[in-house]
């Protein structure tokens, strides 16, 4: 049985929604399921943007045979090559022979790489071709990277309508609504948005921002993603956040504590913390990273301004689940934010110096010097270097002097084993001393950097 809802007079949305797979791209959870968006322009020639997911087939097609309801089917437009939106093109080519496809000559390429065809009579359309259905006229305007090579986005200028492909695109299953003002949209749907465009599109912020740029010359009436609600109204919402994704600015003033901790103690420095940043008035965000999945903390490292990663050493290394989100978060390409660290190890901490050498090669990172190293568990009397870290995170997010100092920092002196790397902790280190760990002598220790 079909299910569809038309977005104008002419134009129907013939989607589709899955809630039974609970990962989408075999990487991202999707707890309220996914949303893959197609629709079909009844002019004088019919269009067909998009195809859809495998996983809705079935719900797709039905969908579509009733919409054209006996007519052919005159056009597809490809978007966008991904099988989220392209899987079912093979097959549709078949039911569908007198169907052309428009789309680029990159595109063309992956149709033959995943269907194992070439379509015969596509019409290949690059930046600022237009092709008329009779009522509609539209225009193509290249996306390269938005987010692969081949993604073309058209624009009706009859009735106003941007098909954005992937983007403005958003995590969850629609439920009934099409229209992003059918439902409350920064209550319900913001941080699924956020968390799509920063795990799917955040790489890419400058060919986004180049993409709102073309954008911004056309008179946009109406907006139809391949994924989550239809925009007809209030734009600034999802353009305004927009913006700021791709630009890499926070849209909270604020911290987030991503932590790691095996036994407890490095999250009991963590939760002390955020206990001191909200006494202050601080925005303050926390996420194990052990439990809560990266993509969610990878989101909020992009909503907020400050960062303190807190994590132990483990195998003389960073602890695993946080070494995973900061490689994400520099594969993310996340820049323009300032961070501090607590770090924790029982005999040589180590993990304060490998984030640092991490967040070291990403773009515009400040770390800033105010750190906290703990040695198995919170020895008495450090809550005072966690209520300096609380003071300067508050006082730089407020503009102000911090009113406490540090008393120590992430670095602790002394010198560390090349081997094994246990940290000796003295200015001097003897000729004759020899590491307990790995017996080592003296001549395999270097000062701690």
């Amino acid at each position: 049985m079909y299910c569809t809802r038309k977005v104008t007079d002419d134009l129907i949305w013939i989607g589709a929604n899955d809630r039974q797979h609970p990962i989408f791209e075999a990487a991202h959870p999707v707890p309220r399921g996914m949303s893959y968006n197609s629709y079909l322009l009844l002019d004088e020639k019919t269009v067909l943007f998009d195809t859809v997911d495998r996983s809705v087939q079935t719900q797709f097609l039905e969908n579509l045979e009733h919409a054209l309801d006996g007519r052919p089917l005159d056009y597809i437009f490809v978007h966008h090559m991904e099988p989220d939106h392209a899987a079912t093109l093979g097959d549709l080519m078949l039911r569908h022979p007198e169907a052309r496809i428009v789309c680029n000559g990159k595109a063309i390429n992956m149709i033959r790489q995943f269907h194992a065809t070439d379509p015969s009579g596509a019409i290949l359309v690059n930046e600022g071709d237009t092709l008329c259905t009779g009522r509609h006229n539209f225009t193509f305007v290249a996306a390269p990277m938005v987010h692969w090579p081949e993604v073309v986005v058209s624009y009706d200028s009859t009735d106003k309508i941007l098909f954005s492909a992937d983007g403005f695109g958003s995590f969850g299953a629609l439920n009934g609504v099409l229209f992003a003002d059918e439902v409350d949209w920064e209550r319900d749907w913001l941080d699924e948005a956020r968390r799509y465009y920063t795990n799917i599109v955040g790489k890419y912020g400058p060919q986004v921002m180049a993409l709102l740029g073309k954008a911004s010359k056309l008179d946009i009436q109406m907006i139809c993603p391949l994924h989550g609600p239809v925009w007809r109204k209030n734009f600034s919402q999802i353009i305004d956040r927009y913006v700021k994704w791709a630009s890499y600015e926070p849209e909270v003033q604020g911290v987030v504590i991503p932590f790691a901790s095996i036994y407890g103690h490095t999250e009991t420095a963590a939760n002390i913390l955020a206990c001191r940043l909200a006494e202050l008035g601080i925005p303050v965000q926390m996420h194990d990273v052990s439990v809560t999945h990266y993509s969610y903390v990878l989101s909020d490292c992009f909503k907020y301004s400050h960062i303190v990663f807190a994590c132990p050493t483990y195998n003389n290394g960073v602890f695993d689940p946080m070494e995973h989100l900061l490689r994400d978060l520099a594969h993310h390409n996340l820049q323009n934010r300032k961070a501090a660290l607590i770090q924790n190890g029982s005999w040589a901490p180590a993990s304060g110096k490998l984030m640092t050498e991490i967040l070291g090669g990403m773009k515009n990172i400040e770390l800033l010097q105010v750190s906290v190293t703990l040695k198995s568990a919170l020895a008495p009397g450090q809550e005072a270097e966690l209520e300096a870290l609380a003071q300067t995170l508050a006082a730089d997010l407020k503009g102000e002097k911090p009113a406490l100092e540090a008393e120590t920092s992430a670095k602790p002196r002394g010198f560390v084993c090349k081997i094994c790397g246990f940290i000796y902790e003295s200015d001097t280190l003897p000729d004759d001393y020899v590491c307990p760990i790995c017996r080592r002598p003296a001549s395999d220790f270097e000062p701690v950097q």
